[in-house]
Formats: C-alpha cells, sequence, structure tokens
C-alpha cells in the first residue's frame, strides 16, 4: 500500500474521532466544543489540500482497506473533483463552526457538535467512496445527522420538516437499495470501477437501462431535482441558520456528485439515454426553484428555493456531457457551495441585528449597516451571474456549450431563469437594505459578534477570488472534468484495466 494513499484516509479520521470525543466532553462549554470543530475542520483542510498536491503527480489516488485487493474490500478514490469536493466541505465546514461560535447553538443541548462533525463524517466518506454500496452506508449517517440536527430544536415547525426530509429521503434510500440489489445481481461487484468495466458492453442493456433510472431517482431525490425537491423547502428553512448553511453548501451537492459520478463512471455507456432524460428534469428544476423563490417573502425559503434552481443548471451541464460542460458543471458546484453557504450566513447576520428574516418586516440596514449590504451584494450579485463574479462565469460557460450544442430552448431557460434569480436578489435588497424600517421610527440594530460577520467575509472573499481569477479555477474544472470524461484513468488507477470501447464484439 502506498504510504501517499494514506493521506486519504485522513478527512475520515478525524471528523470520526472528533464526534467521540465531542460525545464525551459532557458539561464542556460549547465554545470549547465549536473550537474543537473549527481545529478539527482546519486539519481537515490541510489533509485535503496535501491530496489535491498529490494528485498534481498521479492523476488518482487509491486506498484499499487491509490491502484487499479490488473488488473485494473496501476502496477510497480520490481524483481532481472529489479532492476538491473534499476540500470545501472542510473550509465549510470551517466557516460554520466560527459563525456558530456567535450564532448560539444552546437550542441543541450539547449535541450540535458531534452531530455536525458525524455529518461531514458522512460527507467526506460519500466524496471519497470507491463502492456504490459504501456511498449507500454514507448516505445513511448523513441522513441520520442531518435529520436530528433538523428536529433536535424541537417545536412544531421543525418536527414537520425534519419529518418530510426523513420520508423523502428514505424514499431515496429504497430506490438506492433497489439499484445496489439488481446492479450485484445482475454482474456481482459493486465496485464503482468494475462496475464500470463490466456494464459497458453488457448483454442486458434493458436491466442496465432501468437500473440507472433508480438510481437517478435516488439521486435526484438527494440532490432535490424536479420533481423530487419539495422536502428542501419544507426543512432547511427551519433550521438555524449554521444548519441550514452547511445543509445548503453540502447536502445537495452530495446528490449532484453521486449524479455526476455514477453516470460518467458507472453507466458511462448510456450518457444520450440518461442525457434526454436529464435535460428537461434539469430545465424543470430551475424554472419551478425560481419561481417559488420569486414567490417568497422569507429569506430563509428564498434561499431554499434557489438551491433548487441552482440545482438544475448542474442537471443540465451533465446532460449535455461534453467536456466544456462537464468542467461548467464543475465549476458551477464549487461556486455555488460557497455562495449559498454565505447567502445563509448573511441572512442570519441580518436576523441577528432586526430580529427577523420577513423581508415584510426587515430595512432600513443599508443606512445603518452598509458594509453589510456591500457583504450581502457580493454574493447575490454572484448568484445572479453578474460579471465579474463566479456566478457569471458558470452561467456563461454552460450557455456557451448550451449554444455551441444547439440546445436554444435550454440557453433560452437559462438566461431567462438567471434574470428571475436576480430578481430575487435585488427583492431581498430592497426590502432588507434600501426601503425604510416598516414602522417608520428608527430601527435598533443588535450588536452581530465578530465570529458571525468573519466567516461572511471570508467566504465573499472566496466568491471575489473565484471572479478575478476565472482563468485558473476553469482551468482545474478543465482537468477535472478531462478525468470524468475518461473513465479509463478511474479504471486503470483502480482496477488495472481500461474501459472497453463501446459495443465492442
Amino acid at each position: 500500500m502506498p504510504v501517499d494513499s494514506l493521506w486519504l484516509s485522513i478527512p475520515l479520521i478525524l471528523p470520526f474521532f472528533a464526534t467521540a470525543v465531542l460525545l464525551c466532553l459532557g458539561r464542556a462549554s460549547e465554545r470549547l466544543r465549536l473550537g474543537l470543530c473549527a481545529v478539527t475542520c482546519l486539519m481537515m483542510l490541510a489533509a485535503s489540500v496535501v491530496i489535491l498536491q498529490q494528485l498534481s503527480v498521479q492523476p488518482v489516488m487509491v486506498l484499499n482497506a487491509g490491502d484487499w485487493p479490488v473488488p473485494l474490500g473496501i476502496t477510497l478514490v480520490a481524483d481532481l473533483f472529489s479532492a476538491s469536493m473534499v476540500i470545501i466541505t472542510a473550509l465549510i465546514g470551517l466557516v460554520v463552526s466560527i459563525y456558530a461560535i456567535g450564532a448560539g447553538t444552546a437550542r441543541f443541548r450539547g449535541y450540535f457538535t458531534p452531530l455536525f462533525m458525524a455529518m461531514l463524517f458522512g460527507v467526506n466518506g460519500a466524496f471519497l467512496t470507491g463502492d456504490l454500496f459504501n456511498l449507500y452506508v454514507w448516505f445513511e449517517v448523513m441522513l441520520m445527522s442531518s435529520f436530528i440536527l433538523i428536529a433536535l430544536p424541537g417545536g412544531r415547525r421543525q418536527l414537520q420538516g425534519a419529518l418530510k426530509y426523513l420520508v423523502l429521503n428514505f424514499i431515496a434510500s429504497l430506490f438506492f437499495l433497489i439499484g445496489l440489489g439488481v446492479l450485484y445481481g445482475l454482474v456481482g461487484t459493486l465496485n464503482m470501477s468494475d462496475l464500470a468495466l463490466k456494464l459497458a458492453n453488457h448483454p442486458d442493456q434493458l436491466t442496465v437501462r432501468s437500473t440507472a433510472v433508480l438510481f437517478l431517482v435516488a439521486f435526484g431525490i438527494k440532490a432535490g431535482m424536479f420533481p423530487f425537491y419539495f422536502w428542501l423547502p419544507s426543512s432547511y428553512h427551519v433550521t438555524p441558520t449554521p444548519v441550514a448553511a452547511v445543509f445548503a453548501a453540502l447536502l445537495t451537492k452530495v446528490g449532484v456528485y453521486a449524479l455526476v459520478r455514477a453516470f460518467a463512471l458507472v453507466f458511462h455507456g448510456q450518457q444520450e439515454f440518461i442525457g434526454d432524460i436529464l435535460l428537461p428534469l434539469g430545465i424543470l428544476t430551475m424554472l419551478t426553484g425560481v419561481l417559488g423563490a420569486a414567490s417568497q417573502f422569507y429569506i430563509p425559503r428564498i434561499l431554499s428555493f434557489h438551491i433548487i434552481s441552482q440545482i438544475g443548471y448542474m442537471v443540465v451541464g451533465l446532460a449535455f456531457f461534453t467536456k466544456a460542460a462537464m468542467a461548467a458543471t464543475v465549476f458551477y458546484v464549487l461556486h455555488h457551495i460557497l455562495v449559498k453557504a454565505n447567502l445563509f450566513l448573511i441572512g442570519g447576520i441580518i436576523g441577528r441585528k432586526l430580529g427577523t428574516q420577513a423581508l415584510k418586516k426587515t430595512g432600513g440596514l443599508y443606512q445603518h449597516a452598509p458594509a453589510l449590504a456591500v457583504l450581502f451584494l457580493i454574493p447575490a450579485m454572484s448568484l445572479g451571474g453578474i460579471p465579474p463574479l463566479s456566478g457569471f462565469f458558470a452561467k456563461f460557460a454552460l450557455i456557451r456549450e448550451g449554444i455551441a450544442l444547439n440546445a436554444w430552448f435550454t440557453v433560452f431557460m437559462a438566461s431567462a431563469v438567471g434574470l428571475l434569480t436576480l430578481y430575487s436578489m435585488i427583492k431581498i435588497w430592497n426590502e432588507a437594505f434600501w426601503k425604510s424600517p416598516p414602522s417608520g421610527e428608527p430601527i435598533r440594530m443588535r450588536p452581530v459578534p465578530w465570529t458571525m460577520t468573519l466567516p461572511a467575509i471570508g467566504l465573499a472573499l472566496c466568491t471575489v477570488l473565484f471572479g478575478l481569477f476565472p482563468g485558473t479555477f476553469f482551468a482545474f474544472a478543465e482537468r477535472a472534468a478531462d478525468q470524468l470524461m475518461n473513465p479509463s484513468i478511474y479504471t486503470e488507477a483502480v482496477s488495472g484495466k481500461s474501459m472497453p470501447t463501446p459495443n465492442a464484439p
């Protein structure tokens, strides 16, 4: 076993042991617990950077637990896409840990931090696993910890949101488990590399395609894709801001990652069939999400619907399935994680200052908190696709590829949805920052701890950095897309075999 490959275990070991330690801390202060979370995430970030650096030497890193040969053992795999997702997971974990120090997590009765670390444990496992059954296990780790994070604060709204979240995700798990059973019965393995090799020219293509649809439903629910998205705006907006921010940033992106990994690798020969299904679903996801956001006047609900809308762009990029479209999708995923997490954090700051996030009850923030106004504009305008911020380059790359493919209806819908997204962000600006306070009387601003403001500033700087150096980040996205479009790179690293020519005799 190469020593370098042992780095792949660090993003799993760190949150696992942090969860155990946090459960044993008893009556320790919440600041100490959150500080331990922040240190753990910082160490995860450092380990993830080392993994990414190692990928400049070798295209794919593989760790076979216990030195069991593929496909018998547990396999961890990192390529550029998965490594970048692990890095950004650690970054989001770090900023949310710091933010929670000021935002307060007392309502969780000491259980926020171990649940938070357990969720990051599941997220990292999902990004690094090389086996579909283990992906199912990591999904369940995320589901259990995230369900309790929604339900634990108590209250009718939280329990209703948690129930919808749990039921829909259990349905997704059921479809996932059925698909696993069919695949294992078909080829006798669930290792992704081995599946890609054995399914490429399998004689029973009808069963292969049927199984692909099962996975599409399972991962589509996880990602919040049309028509399976309605659990998301029913649950995310009822959670405290630190929870909502990490959910918005990571949980749906795990579903998107699973879609990309499944249909770029496992079902590599089925892109045309899957693309014909994904493209209309992606367009409908964009449209229904943005229309839902346009009708809302509560900041977390607006942002929750926009998660759905932006997932649609990523699904469209996967449906196009060209190298340029896949690069745009990778860039879009990374950009959206930063922007969406930051918008939820800033929404929480608005709520702390004014005592509410209901737009009808807000106003006057531009006059009393101009720095917060600028801080909001950066991710808001990026989400709306205003140059030179990262969202513009993400949307431009996807629309440009749509034009190249003569997908004019998709280009029109993506452009229209972008305008409606901008409308929603301007609505928040007008209501919360520009208009006078509803009562007409001077508003009393509540103080906001620096631990809440600093993470929002850090994420805003990351968004600006993406916009100032788009060529650098797109070059990385193109390299990641090249690996995704050439599954032989993955299968040779894991199984030592190249993908067969599709439909070869």
